[in-house]
């Protein structure tokens, strides 16, 4: 049975008009979900320039009076610029430390065969699925026993300890799954075991090694549970620590509260902007070769 010419273009016309009723439904889905994104990221930075009585009556309107006094307070009463740099030290740091012990665990547990492997990796599994406010308690004594309250390293100690076996299950996955041939090359070329790691298997897991340092940072930056627990002193509290300094005990001054969070929030924001790529690549690079 022939097909006339007519109902080809018919057919065509259709298959256009369906195609661009999809794109306009993709649209329209995409617009919706970056206004419920954004909206609030704006809302948060008009609150910062208001008194608290236009914010608990006037939240979502434009300041009607623009408070810059806001951020003088945030930046000189909370220290926020000092709670900014602990924030991204303590925050680098660590991910610096989970990283390094992460990739070299990750390259024995996935390229070499010893009878330890597979109870070690197990243990690396319980500690993603422990939860991490369950040690709370331990880890407040452990602090308090090596002296470890109120200072940075044993801040750091923490969130390496809890971010290493979300690394180590990410970076094994994808070491697992590179050609064993690259090694016996890189060997018989004269390489180390070392030298096989740094020099061949690192460069080539760069994309989830980068997704397992900016997971690492993100965490170390914003977590507060630990932060309230273990820092007492000002001068060495974190973006999220600092934050609870306009909080009184019958009142809360919310202008500079919204004026910490926005100072608080460039920094993730800057560096998202600048790594959403690389985020996103590695995640999709675990998920297909993990």
């Amino acid at each position: 049975m022939m097909v006339t010419k007519q109902e080809n273009m018919d057919f065509n016309n259709s298959s256009t008009h369906k195609r661009v009723d999809v794109s306009v439904i993709v649209y329209v889905i995409a617009f919706l979900w970056a206004f419920i994104i954004l909206y609030p990221l704006f809302v948060t930075l008009m609150c910062s320039f208001k008194t608290n009585n236009e914010i608990f009556g006037k939240m979502f309107s434009l300041p009607t009076q623009w408070v810059w006094q806001n951020y003088v307070d945030a930046l000189v009463d909370a220290k926020m610029g000092r709670a900014l740099f602990n924030s991204l030290y303590i925050a680098a740091l660590s991910t610096l430390i989970t990283i390094v012990l992460g990739s070299m665990a990750s390259y024995v547990l996935a390229r070499q065969k010893y009878k330890f492997i597979t109870p070690i990796y197990l243990l690396f599994i319980v500690g993603v699925m422990l939860p991490v406010h369950a040690t709370i308690i331990p880890i407040n004594r452990i602090a308090t026993y090596i002296g470890g309250s109120n200072s940075h390293w044993f801040l750091i100690l923490v969130y390496t300890a809890f971010q290493l076996p979300q690394a180590v299950f990410l970076i094994t996955g994808f070491m697992k799954s590179i050609s064993h041939e690259l090694d016996e090359a890189a060997t018989i070329d004269g390489c180390s075991m070392i030298g096989v790691l740094f020099r061949i298997i690192i460069p080539v897991s760069m994309p989830i090694i980068s997704t397992a340092a900016i997971l690492a940072f993100i965490f170390a930056y914003g977590e507060l549970i630990f932060s309230v627990i273990l820092l007492s002193d000002i001068s060495k509290f974190t973006v999220p620590r600092a934050l609870f300094y306009f909080t009184g005990l019958h009142t809360v001054r919310m202008g500079p509260v919204f004026a910490s969070i926005v100072v608080g929030a460039l920094p993730m924001v800057i560096i998202y902007t600048f790594l959403n790529q690389r985020i996103q690549a590695g995640m999709v690079a675990g998920a297909i070769k993990g």
